[in-house]
């Protein structure tokens, strides 16, 4: 059986690549109406098994971004590199919470893929979960019956969540009260993520040290605060 790719094992290339496919998929569906097969020059890691979400924003400047559509597989049910095309385009035209994206707004958007690592299970004593992650780092998906919910690694930082409040708004997005958390029978998992972004429309890609940009953050709330 073929192993998920890792988010520790990809190059900075490698996540640079799957952004700007990100990208010119998205473009070519609006374009052509059409989705576009695996690049020849794809890295040969992006085709095995991958899980990955793709995160559009509009850009309003380097401290300002609404997001668009996000859409992704928390499963790594296809390769990483078709997993980037079809979610791309999924976020791009079948997020519900958002119109379909046109064409006129491919120069004010950016595009951002989360590649995931695999699901590692939470305690179940309630106690121990706010402990078993790290903000930053880890992303986390909550699950009890036919209910189950996913957030990003990017989202508690965005929102200066502490961990007993990502806990809380992780069982809010898989529709269950945000003291879910503190019920045993919640199955509950963490999952690492690494994270790269056009700094802006069409622009230079980074990736981000999300758990630097947490602490941050943190001090600059702080500061203001003080």
């Amino acid at each position: 059986m073929v192993e998920q790719v890792k988010p520790e094992e990809l190059s900075f290339e490698e996540g640079v690549f799957l952004v700007k496919l990100a990208r010119r998929s998205v473009e070519n569906y609006l374009l052509h109406g059409k989705k576009i097969e695996p690049p020849p020059d794809t890295p040969e890691k992006l085709r095995r098994l991958g899980a990955a979400f793709v995160t559009i924003t509009t850009y309003y400047g380097p401290e300002s971004r609404e997001l668009r559509g996000c859409i992704g597989y928390i499963f790594p049910v296809k390769s990483l590199v078709e997993t980037v095309i079809d979610v791309a385009i999924e976020a791009a035209v079948n997020d519900p919470r958002f119109p379909p994206m046109n064409p006129d707004e491919l120069d004010r958007v950016t595009f951002e893929v989360t590649v995931l690592g695999p699901l590692e299970q939470l305690p179940r004593n309630p106690e121990e979960r706010p402990k078993a992650f790290t903000i930053g780092r880890h992303g986390l998906f909550a699950k009890k019956g036919i209910l189950q919910g996913v957030l990003l690694p990017e989202v508690p930082v965005e929102y200066l969540w502490d961990e007993e409040t990502f806990l809380a708004e992780t069982c809010v997005k898989a529709g269950m009260p945000p003291s879910c958390w503190l019920d045993p029978e919640v199955e509950f998992y963490r999952f690492s993520g690494r994270d790269w972004r056009e700094k802006e429309p069409r622009g230079d890609i980074e990736e981000r040290d999300l758990v630097q940009e947490y602490k941050k953050l943190l001090e600059k709330y702080a500061g203001i605060k003080r």
